[in-house]
């Protein structure tokens, strides 16, 4: 009786709260809410006030989520990834299209988007799955039921059509694949394919200093050599196909490559977002412009920019430190999450917490690095900043899975 007692009321013990997470996901939002507010401080909208509401529901779900019963929170993994299943079903035929994408459902006067949930959905779902005791990644028919997890909602999210959602979906798949001990050599083949087809179209100098350094990789991990030399024949035949699968595209497909190639090719159409947001971010030098003072925030040469290119917003109102700031504090949450992952004893857990840092990262590194021209467009918002309810909410979750993560730990 006693033990018990015991138990449950370390459950609700200060110390074992997590308050470095905690902390550096208030400071995110602040700076999300304080640049939504500056994006849009002329505007006779609410997207400040909508987002204010969010982040206050989210600090209610990100700390119900934190003290929830960990067994719990893994039996309802399927359920989730279930409803995730049904709400992308549901959106394709009573969803709102906004911006070509039929990817939302409107309920009062907010949008939610499937997508987000689906990403927790496959995320809790594979969690699960290779959690359980005898589920090796290595064998052919497990690694078959884990795709399983993966292809209808990528399918569901493509039918809207999302390419940047079906992406964090494929980026999280590769990465639990990675943590559960899938071949290495594999998934770098897969991983590093892409960006050797783009360095392709571009300067071939490029191109082949990627293969060979990829090359050399592969070649340097551990596997069997003729699996080896045949990631090194996939790398280079990718790079020489890339011109070929060019030239099939379709004009306004190719512009579009174009255009992130050199977005100097089309400056007032696809094009202008990344010029725009790469002159606000240089503009803010070392310490920048200050707070409603960033020219092009406020003139509003950056359609929307409160979504997805958000980031311009710190970086040309505080300048180099302030961007470098927020970059700092999101690698303090995915050290976090690793860190939980390498050193948590539930098996569940371990995966779970390595997906959110997956997730956290991709997103990161695809939204900064397409508001500086570095990665194409591909509406990716960044976490905790960008304007959007259920992303932030969809976040919000995941940090407190990282706190109860972390409780869970001290605990045992």
């Amino acid at each position: 009786m006693d033990n018990t007692l015991d138990y449950k009321l370390s459950e609700t013990k200060v110390e074992n709260f997590d308050w470095t997470t905690f902390f550096t996901v208030i400071m995110l939002t602040l700076m999300g809410l304080l640049s939504i507010y500056s994006a849009t401080v002329s505007f006779a909208g609410s997207f400040f006030d909508k987002q204010v509401l969010s982040a206050v529901i989210g600090i209610v779900v990100l700390i119900s989520v934190a003290f929830f019963p960990h067994k719990k929170l893994r039996t309802l993994s399927y359920w989730v990834y279930g409803l995730s299943v049904i709400l992308l079903i549901a959106v394709l035929f009573v969803g709102v299209r906004i911006n070509g994408t039929m990817g939302w459902i409107r309920i009062g006067g907010f949008n939610m988007q499937p997508a987000e949930i689906a990403k927790l959905g496959l995320l809790m779902g594979l969690s699960n799955y290779l959690s359980q005791k005898g589920k090796s990644i290595s064998k052919i028919n497990i690694l078959g039921r884990s795709t399983l997890f993966l292809l209808p909602l990528l399918v569901l999210v493509m039918l809207q059509p999302d390419i940047g959602s079906a992406s964090v979906l494929i980026a999280l798949f590769l990465g639990i694949l990675f943590w559960t001990g899938f071949s290495s050599i594999i998934l770098l083949v897969i991983v590093v394919a892409p960006f050797i087809l783009i360095a392709s179209l571009g300067d071939s100098y490029f191109y082949l200093i990627g293969a060979s350094v990829f090359s050399v990789v592969a070649l340097m991990l551990k596997g069997r050599i003729p699996l080896k030399i045949l990631a090194v024949a996939v790398l280079f035949s990718v790079g020489l196909a890339g011109p070929i699968v060019y030239k099939s595209l379709a004009p306004h497909q190719q512009s579009r490559i174009d255009s992130f190639l050199d977005p100097e090719s089309d400056p007032r159409g696809s094009g202008y977002n990344v010029m725009q947001s790469k002159l606000a971010v240089g503009s803010g030098g070392i310490t920048g412009k200050g707070f409603q003072q960033g020219t092009l925030t406020q003139l509003r040469y950056i359609p929307e920019q409160w979504t997805d290119f958000i980031y311009s917003v710190p970086t040309e109102e505080f300048g180099f430190l302030g961007g470098a700031g927020i970059i700092f504090l999101f690698g303090v949450l995915i050290l976090r999450a690793v860190k939980l992952a390498t050193e948590n004893d539930n098996p569940f857990f371990k995966i779970l917490c390595f997906g959110i840092g997956v997730i956290f990262l991709y997103h990161i590194l695809i939204n900064i690095g397409m508001v500086i021209g570095m990665m194409p467009v591909m509406g990716i918002p960044l976490p905790f900043m960008s304007y959007g309810g259920t992303s932030l909410l969809f976040n919000m979750t995941l940090a407190g899975m990282l706190l109860n993560a972390n409780r869970t730990q001290r605990m045992l």
